[in-house]
């Protein structure tokens, strides 16, 4: 089972770091830090840049220390979705009222150390499910079907936290937070429009005409599926949630939309299919998901296909804005070429939403 656990890799070409700058800033920084470090990436994800610093362990000779390093990706210039600083903050918020986090070590904004700011935080050791199941994992439908109710009893419980005491409150302004999510992300997507997808443009268009009148407020994680949780190697239960950067004070359901997009089914496009495991036999759909979740948390889901479609739009833009950095030669990762196929594809599952009335079974 060993073997199933999230192994980083050797360092991606035109990403590496600067190893002395940075053993520097820790020793100075970290009460009785190594005198050498190594350093390994992690290679999944598309968005920001995700980093295993290994260490000698001066408390417990022939061990070694992990910390995991996370900056933005190189030539990114997206504030709001690459805020280290936020990301920090919000774990630092969240460590004395949530137990499945990473705890926060140091948070550095000296861009001088290795070219952007970062932070640092604990190596959780454990599964990380992306698109395929690994290998010597056996993990049949009913394994699917108890870690997809799980994965929406996780979403249930953070969006029940206490907002004032816990100061999480203070991640977000939920008055007008639909409008401006919808508007912001419209905007975003035009910004870094490349090419004319008929169906992003359609989207766009019926999301303002469509917004809910009434809404509720909770902390959202705002990036929430398989890939951002780490699983216990034997129980499968959650150790820990990951990614923070994008967390906010919101409609819950906005949060929930967004997961929904990335919940592709086992009929639906191949290409998404990469960025979940949800396609596997015995996940829940996604239509389950949100009958699941209304359960749990006794609320009114009625409006779900406008929050489907955004979380669809959304996903799109985010596909968007990473092509077009790789159009414009900021990043040189091959990955990101076939990204705007994958617009193509969020956009028609909008289309299909709106078109059917529904958030799955588009025929």
């Amino acid at each position: 089972m060993n073997k199933s656990i999230d192994k980083p890799v050797e360092i991606r070409k035109g990403e590496e770091l600067n190893k002395q700058k940075l053993l520097t800033f820790l020793k100075n920084k970290v009460s009785g830090f190594a005198d050498e470090i190594e350093i390994k990436q992690f290679p999944g994800g598309f968005s920001n840049l995700t980093y295993l610093i290994s260490a000698p362990n001066p408390e417990l000779l022939g061990t070694r220390q992990e910390y995991v390093l996370r900056k933005p990706p190189f030539g990114a210039n997206i504030k709001s979705a690459h805020d280290m600083s936020r990301e920090y903050k919000v774990l630092s918020l969240l460590e004395p009222v949530y137990t499945k986090i990473p705890k926060p070590i140091i948070f550095c904004e000296d861009e001088d150390i290795i070219g952007s700011p970062f932070y640092i935080m604990e190596r959780v050791k454990g599964i990380i499910l992306r698109n395929k199941i690994p290998k010597g994992l056996d993990l049949t439908p009913d394994h699917f079907k108890k870690l997809s109710t799980q994965i929406i009893e996780n979403l249930a419980d953070l969006h029940s936290l206490e907002l004032e005491k816990s100061n999480l409150i203070s991640l977000g302004k939920p008055e007008g937070y639909v409008q401006r999510q919808v508007e912001g992300w419209i905007k975003r997507y035009f910004k870094a429009e490349t090419d004319e997808i008929k169906s992003m443009n359609l989207a766009a268009e019926w999301m303002q005409s469509n917004m809910p009148s009434k809404t509720t407020t909770a902390f959202i994680h705002n990036d929430y599926k398989y890939d951002n949780l780490v699983l216990d190697i034997d129980s499968l239960e959650i150790k820990a949630v990951l990614d923070w950067e994008m967390s906010t004070v919101g409609d819950p359901l906005m949060d929930l939309g967004t997961s929904l997009s990335y919940w592709v089914e086992k009929e639906e496009s191949s290409g998404l299919q990469q960025f979940n495991i949800t396609w596997a036999e015995g996940n829940l759909t996604r239509q389950q998901f949100i009958e699941k979740y209304a359960e749990l948390r006794n609320v009114n889901v009625e409006n779900i296909l406008f929050y489907y479609v955004f979380g669809c739009f959304k996903l799109g833009v985010i596909m968007q804005q990473i092509y077009a950095r790789y159009k414009k030669g900021f990043t040189k990762d091959e990955r990101f070429a076939m990204l705007i196929h994958l617009v193509r594809a969020c956009g028609q599952n909008a289309e299909n939403a709106i078109k059917y009335n529904r958030i799955n079974n588009f025929h």
